[in-house]
């Protein structure tokens, strides 16, 4: 008999696998479950864009594309940004498009991290940031945001985290799972801390897009002496509900994007060609998808976090993504067992907001990525179960 642990690499085998896939799993092996445990669109895929992609394989455009993407798709990604957010990049080298905004996540650490580098996260926050420092050779430092500050980064918490070991500040927002925003003034704020400790961001974007109320997102690339010293990281999965195209990208510094993409030459070597040419049919013609889905996600955000506080589970205004993030410590229940027995006894998937972090306890999230008929049935049942477990307390 073989024994593979003798085989197995160290790092890997001690990386747990993602608490969102686990209750996913659980939804789909079970009847009738409504999921609101996946951040993923429920919108397909605007017309135009897979009409794109069609015509490209019509036409038997199925070849290798160059490393980096088309020109054309890094000229559009360029022109995105200049018209978004008033940032000038050269498409030539300072793009990479990649195998969604993940690849290029872990690019960019693999690149960055050299062994015991501290890399600083946020948390609650997506869960792949953590093991890929790791994995990296990077010891990650969490950052605990507070419900209080809308779990936002402060000034303050990013100063008493700092080291001379550190040498990366992840920053993911709009964030996944609270909802949370940065805006200009916060960004300003921490940027101060960045440049005075002569850090390195990567700035996860990937909801960008989707922000609520009277204030557009802004990028930390925007700030003054920031772009620089700013990998941004995003795609086309949640604003253009492409997330099966597989398509995201980095843009920084030629310096880094230079090296990040040897990496991903002999690791992936290309993006897929046919996702490339719907993703510029996206760029070029996609704003109005983008503002209907937008629109929609509103409609439902704001159904959800005001039944969610009628019922009792506090739950601050998400200002982006497409996420809740309410306290369940009303229950009396940890996050781990709030999830289990609601997928089991109504049938309604969320997600432990400990799947985020040791920060995400005492909280769930609920993905509002769900029709609106959908929504309304499980708030229905989360109502139920909240005075199912109010009757349990009072014995």
């Amino acid at each position: 008999m073989i024994d593979y642990q003798n085989f197995l690499n160290d790092k890997i085998k001690q990386v747990k696998p993602s608490g969102i896939r686990k209750f996913f799993d659980i939804a789909v092996e079970m009847d009738n479950v409504i999921s609101l445990s996946i951040g993923e669109p429920d919108f397909q895929t605007p017309w135009h864009i897979r009409q794109a992609g069609i015509k490209s394989l019509e036409k038997g455009k199925t070849w290798y594309t160059p490393n980096k993407g088309f020109i054309e798709l890094r000229k559009e990604i360029c022109n995105y940004y200049k018209r978004r957010f008033n940032l000038s990049y050269n498409a030539e080298d300072e793009v990479l498009v990649t195998v969604g905004g993940s690849e290029a996540i872990d690019l960019v650490l693999r690149t960055l991290v050299n062994r015991g580098d501290e890399v600083l996260i946020p948390e609650p926050a997506f869960v792949c940031y953590k093991p890929l420092t790791y994995m990296s050779g990077g010891k990650p430092v969490i950052i605990e945001t507070k419900a209080e500050n809308n779990f936002r980064l402060t000034k303050e918490e990013l100063e008493n985290a700092v080291t001379d070991k550190t040498k990366i500040l992840v920053l993911p927002f709009p964030n996944n799972p609270t909802g949370a925003v940065m805006e200009r003034a916060d960004l300003e704020a921490i940027a101060e801390v960045i440049i005075k400790n002569d850090l390195i961001v990567v700035s996860d974007e990937i909801y960008g897009e989707l922000t609520y109320g009277n204030k557009n997102h802004v990028s930390i690339a925007e700030i003054d002496g920031m772009k620089e010293r700013t990998v941004v990281i995003s795609g086309f999965s949640k604003a253009y509900a492409m997330t099966g195209w597989r398509l995201g990208y980095a843009l920084g510094p030629k310096e880094i994007v230079g090296q990040i993409t040897k990496l991903h030459q002999y690791g992936i070597m290309s993006s897929p060609t046919t996702a490339q040419y719907a993703a510029i049919e996206a760029l070029r013609n996609g704003d109005h998808d983008v503002e209907e889905m937008r629109s929609d996600y509103d409609i439902r955000r704001r159904l959800i976090v005001g039944k969610l506080n009628e019922i009792g589970l506090t739950c601050f205004e998400p200002l982006g993504a497409f996420y809740a993030f309410p306290c369940i410590k009303s229950t009396g229940l940890s996050s781990e067992e709030f999830a289990t027995r609601l997928v089991k006894e109504k049938r309604i998937a969320v997600v432990p907001g400990t799947a985020f972090g040791e920060s995400g306890e005492g909280f769930v999230r609920i993905s509002y990525a769900q029709s609106l008929k959908n929504i309304k049935i499980a708030l229905k049942r989360i109502e139920e179960f909240v005075e199912e477990l109010k009757n349990e307390s009072k014995g």
